[in-house]
């Protein structure tokens, strides 16, 4: 089989500070991990058979079947994997076992190989948004009860989420910006079952304009006038000239 360019739709899920666990919990995890996002693709009517699914050390990546609908990979995928890991959380028997995620969605055109891995640039920004920082930050401050958060590129949210489809409220994603190596970009966040508070941006603007403004009051200028004079001027008001005579 020769090497195929389609246009795809991948996930990215990495395990929360998986390292310093241990190499028995490492496995369990992974192992865990894999088997509750299978689950979570069958009980959403996605084919995980037919996937590309490769292995990121203390996560996976998923390459969706050709013609897979991008939404269900919002709704219901996520609510269902977040729901599973909240349910195996519960019942863990220590936090070496219990295992909360970042996630990453993207699309885009990959190259199939004939080995059977997928190639290409979508994949290198999907990593990027997986290491990004809005999500390691979000995941930080959520309740330990939250166990996924979700960034989805710019091109993602405008052909899913944006909509409002069937089990996607917009209002619970949020725009975050972030650079991490080569990519500058935009992306949405998203935590089910936790709204992280938004960044007072407009506070901090008037906070800036207030700190360029020049103090307010009178101030004074002395300059040198023609004819050997000085000129005494008050800013911000009147202006009162003062010609001094020398000798």
């Amino acid at each position: 089989m020769e090497a195929q360019w389609e246009y795809r739709a991948v996930l990215a899920v990495d395990i929360e500070k998986s390292s310093g666990r241990g190499n028995v919990a490492l496995v369990h995890n992974r192992a865990t991990l894999r088997a509750l996002l299978r689950t979570a693709f069958v009980r959403s009517g996605l084919d995980w058979g037919a996937c590309v699914r490769e292995d990121l050390g203390d996560g996976l990546r998923v390459t969706a079947p050709a013609g897979t609908r991008k939404a269900s990979l919002v709704h219901p995928l996520v609510p269902e994997l977040a729901e599973l890991l909240r349910d195996h959380n519960a019942g863990s028997p220590g936090p070496s076992t219990r295992i909360r995620v970042r996630a990453a969605l993207h699309a885009g055109d990959v190259c199939l190989t004939p080995d059977g891995e997928v190639a290409g640039a979508p994949l290198e920004t999907l990593a990027r948004l997986l290491d990004a920082r809005p999500a390691r930050k979000a995941l930080q401050r959520a309740p330990r009860t939250v166990p996924v958060a979700l960034l989805m590129s710019q091109h993602f949210y405008d052909e899913t989420a944006r909509h409002g489809y069937e089990g996607i409220d917009p209002d619970t994603f949020h725009r975050v910006g972030f650079t991490l190596k080569e990519l500058t970009t935009d992306a949405w966040l998203h935590t089910p079952g936790w709204t992280p508070p938004r960044e007072a941006k407009a506070s901090a603007r008037k906070a800036a304009g207030r700190r360029r403004e020049r103090p307010r009051g009178d101030s004074q200028q002395v300059n040198k006038a023609s004819r050997k004079g000085v000129v005494h001027a008050t800013q911000n008001g009147d202006m009162h000239i003062r010609v001094v005579k020398e000798g």
